[in-house]
């Protein structure tokens, strides 16, 4: 049975439709929406190393604020930031327990945003 008498068009030669064929140029949709899954990366990426440095910090204040840390909250956010930083507990050693912990919290929260917004910025020039 000839494919004409069931109704497909024997002269489409896409093989499937929709989609791109090689010799056709890619058109400036293509960019538009590389650029804009970038962009989408970026902001995750700042999103992500601004919300470690915020937790960091807030422990910093709450720790200088004396904050009661049997509260769920407190605690919850002191382990977190723990978890963060777990690779620059004690590098800081000092007499002061509020400098120490400024220190030792202060430098992940720093180092986080520095590279996390650098590797955005390096991915918007890309």
């Amino acid at each position: 049975m000839a494919l004409r008498q069931i109704g497909f068009p024997v002269s489409n030669i896409d093989p499937v439709p929709g989609y791109q064929a090689y010799n056709e140029p890619s058109g400036p949709d293509r960019a538009v929406r590389r650029r804009a899954t970038t962009r989408r990366t970026t902001i995750t990426i700042c999103t992500i190393a601004d919300t470690a440095a915020a937790l960091l910090g807030l422990w910093i204040l709450l720790f200088l604020l004396d904050a009661n840390r049997a509260n769920v909250f407190v605690e919850f956010v002191r382990g977190t930031a723990d978890w963060l930083s777990w690779w620059s507990q004690d590098i800081f050693t000092m007499d002061t327990e509020g400098l120490r912990v400024v220190l030792n919290y202060g430098l992940p929260a720093v180092i986080y945003l520095l590279i996390g917004h650098g590797i955005a910025a390096r991915l918007n020039r890309a």
